[in-house]
């Protein structure tokens, strides 16, 4: 099959329907002159003249009206295709996935989806969660949400939560036994409960501020999990200190379950962001998730 040519069936299609240059760019918007160059085109390619012409009349040739008769069924099957192509690109349906970190889930992630969900019920969500930086191409991934170290950079991103308070957290029975850090560089002394991005060699690092900057210390690590209520029953037991998010640990600091220690030294985090590849023929399950992100704000 010849490349490239359909554009200029679709203008011989046109010609020969109306008998005529003009009333065919009329149709297709185009000049006279444009309709004229694709047709000589078209039969150079072809090398076979498919137009009689006269000052007074345009008429098929032998080759013209095969051609005519037997392209019009494709060329409508095409528009037909191309048709349905872009009503599904409108069409609010499909599957939306995403990737998150865990903690954002509670932290804010639960709330979008179950809005958007609500709001847009012919859409399927599937969440998957990690913490590591993910290739949206690559991971066939509409939607990651990430820390804005682990953006990726060939990507569009825009911040999607509030400002991300951490908190050192210890139980009674463990910081009766051993003691409360009162500064960040006593936890080389502690164990702790440490959080991992996939795995041990990915530990999230403790962070803390001071007036040069935010800097790192982790205590010794007694256990890793990366899993959040597993990370709290562990401390919670008095087996070491944890790490978190504020916000995630708020109902078990209000029930004295587990203690704040530390609090004028924790870091803030800048917010989450919502990370997606582009912004050209993005699909509508996509451009919906991201309106209804930005309006939550």
């Amino acid at each position: 099959m010849y490349r490239n040519q359909i554009n200029e069936m679709a203008v011989f299609a046109a010609v020969a329907q109306h008998h005529g240059f003009r009333a065919a760019a009329q149709e297709l918007k185009l000049t006279p002159a444009a309709v004229s160059e694709a047709i000589q085109r078209f039969e150079n390619k072809l090398g076979v003249r498919l137009f009689d012409r006269s000052t007074r009349a345009v008429s098929l040739t032998g080759p013209g009206e095969f051609l005519f008769r037997h392209c019009q069924e494709p060329l409508r099957q095409l528009e037909e295709i191309l048709l349905q192509v872009r009503d599904q690109a409108q069409t609010l349906s499909g599957t939306l996935t995403i990737t998150a970190p865990q903690r954002a889930g509670q932290f804010f992630l639960d709330k979008l989806i179950i809005d958007y969900v609500k709001q847009y019920p012919d859409v399927k969500v599937e969440l998957f969660y990690n913490d590591r930086k993910v290739d949206l191409a690559a991971a066939g991934v509409d939607i990651a949400i990430r820390s804005q170290t682990l953006l990726d950079e060939h990507t569009h991103a825009f911040p999607i939560s509030p400002k991300i308070p951490m908190i050192v957290l210890g139980s009674k029975k463990y910081l009766d036994e051993r003691g409360e850090p009162k500064h960040p560089n006593d936890l080389v002394n502690h164990d702790g409960i440490c959080f991992a991005r996939g795995n041990a060699e990915h530990l999230v690092s403790w962070e803390f501020k001071s007036a040069a900057g935010l800097y790192s210390v982790m205590p010794k690590p007694r256990i890793i999990v990366n899993d959040f209520p597993s990370m709290f029953a562990y401390c919670e037991a008095g087996l070491g200190l944890c790490y978190t998010l504020e916000e995630s640990a708020v109902s078990l600091v209000e029930q004295n379950r587990l203690i704040p220690i530390l609090t004028q030294h924790t870091a803030v985090f800048p917010p989450y962001s919502i990370n997606y590849l582009s912004k050209r023929h993005m699909p509508r399950r996509v451009r919906a998730f991201l309106d209804l992100a930005k309006n939550s704000r």
